[in-house]
């Protein structure tokens, strides 16, 4: 029996409150999936509401609060019983909307930190190539160090034979299996503590610096960007979001102030590094098939410009897709 019905209302009224913000946060974030504190407190909060609608229930004095839990108590029963299931039917394009670039969003701290170690690599390809030209043996995989930057593109622009042809799905197939060991090994690696991932980003940076001077220095940044920014805006950010997993992996095995036991911690973060492990892995494909089938290409079959443009509208459309895309 209620003895006192508006203390009683002012009393249960941040409980109410705190149910309706679990359940517009799950309307808001339909594939977002509770810890098990969260859903702790959901069920803790909804039974609560529950006991407060069936005290309520016999005042005629209070229509409007009765209405108001009666519609929260049932939005909490389907929650529960009913409409998750019917939701998750969209969830490949929930996923990719919503669920990816929001744990982006919220392990952005690790994404910089990869970014920053990428700059410091390229900063020193950058140096020991101008420095000691000598060391494009070292800094510079995959035969660049064979042949100037010069005599590359001569060659390239004065071939007359497509050495992709009827080869373009075996290449697109091999570059896509490389990254993506390539990134997630850089993943794998924040096991060692962030270690292995920093000196992963860092050496990619090594290599993506030596290279981009060896080009700027032989005065061929016109080919460089046609051949780099087609394909590089997807997979260069695509090797940072795997450094990016990598760090969150690093920062629940350290555990800095979070009273957690390590199983907890990798249990908590196990579903934002599947995320992004998949969503590197989708930008990877698509980089593969723009390398095989439009990068390797170059004037005068295809204008440097032409690509120029279209790599950056690639970086412009990821910026945005990552910066607003489920806000």
């Amino acid at each position: 029996m209620i003895v006192d019905l508006e203390r009683f209302i002012a009393s249960e009224r941040p409980e109410w409150q705190r149910l309706e913000t679990i359940l517009n946060r799950l309307d808001a974030s339909p594939n977002h999936r509770m810890s098990l504190e969260e859903t702790q407190q959901f069920h803790m909060a909804y039974e609560r509401a529950s006991a407060s609608l069936a005290r309520i229930a016999t005042f005629s004095a209070e229509p409007e609060t009765r209405r108001y839990l009666e519609h929260l108590v049932a939005r909490a029963y389907s929650e529960i019983h009913e409409t998750r299931e019917k939701r998750r039917r969209l969830f490949p394009l929930k996923w990719f909307f919503q669920t990816l670039p929001q744990t982006f969003r919220r392990h952005i701290r690790e994404f910089q930190f990869a970014v920053l170690i990428t700059i410091v690599g390229c900063a020193l390809g950058v140096f020991l190539t101008a420095v000691d030209p000598g060391s494009r043996e070292v800094t510079m995989p995959f035969g660049h160090d064979r042949m100037r930057p010069s005599e590359r593109v001569h060659q390239e622009e004065t071939s007359r034979n497509d050495r992709l042809a009827g080869n373009k799905t075996a290449f697109s197939a091999s570059l896509m299996r490389n990254n993506i060991q390539v990134s997630i090994n850089t993943l794998a690696l924040g096991a060692t503590y962030g270690i292995g991932t920093i000196l992963m980003l860092f050496y990619n940076g090594v290599v993506l610096g030596a290279i981009s001077w060896d080009y700027v220095h032989d005065g061929q940044a016109r080919f460089l960007l046609g051949w780099l920014l087609p394909h590089g805006v997807i997979e260069i950010p695509a090797i940072l979001v795997a450094g990016q997993a990598g760090f969150v992996v690093a920062l629940a095995l350290v555990g800095w102030n979070r009273p957690a036991t390590l199983s907890a911690r990798l249990r908590e973060c196990s579903s934002d590094v599947m995320t992004l492990a998949f969503g590197f892995s989708i930008m990877l494909v698509w980089a593969g098939i723009i390398e095989s089938f439009l990068s390797q290409y170059h004037e005068p079959v295809i204008p440097y410009e032409a690509k120029i443009a279209f790599g950056v509208v690639q970086l412009v459309l990821l910026s945005l897709y990552f910066s607003r895309s489920g806000r």
